[in-house]
């Protein structure tokens, strides 16, 4: 939704992609990718598709996102969803000069965490962020945390502790 909403082309990676194709296509996603194709093994350098690349996932689908960075291209790694590992070679850096960038909310300054406030209140549309967001009571966590694990739930949950 943010990178549409600023004018970006957006590709979107998700396991259920017949499930949740008009959904991201509903937040802004212009193109479809299966988790299954960035999910194995791949070359170094790969054909040069993606000009950044946001990665909350890790592992070998950060190392295949970073051998499709094109030239000049920046990855941003903000999560371990999928794996703390980077199996990757120095390829990419080198001979594209394509940059790896981490990004540190905890110790993330208060002018910056103003900035990203600012950017949200921007390009988030509050009405979908409404349709995406589930609510749950503290008591249903558990359950929550085992269905978004086994991929049966999507979206934002927010979590009730008065209830």
């Amino acid at each position: 939704m943010l990178l549409s909403a600023a004018g970006f082309e957006v590709a979107a990676l998700t396991g259920r992609v017949d499930e949740l194709g008009d959904y991201l296509r509903g937040l802004g996603a212009d193109t479809l990718v299966a988790r299954e194709d960035l999910a194995n093994p791949g070359k170094p350098l790969q054909a040069a598709t993606y000009a950044g690349v946001i990665d909350s996932v890790g592992g070998q689908i950060l190392a295949n996102a970073i051998a499709q960075t094109k030239p000049g291209g920046l990855v941003a790694a903000c999560g371990l969803a999928g794996s703390h590992d980077l199996p990757s070679t120095v390829m990419p850096f080198i001979l594209r000069g394509v940059t790896l960038a981490g990004i540190d909310s905890v110790w993330a300054s208060l002018d910056d965490r103003a900035d990203a406030w600012r950017v949200l209140a921007r390009g988030v549309d509050l009405d979908q962020l409404d349709a995406m967001t589930s609510t749950i009571n503290l008591g249903e966590v558990q359950e929550a945390g085992e269905q978004l694990l086994a991929g049966r739930r999507h979206g934002r949950t927010l979590v009730r502790l008065d209830a």
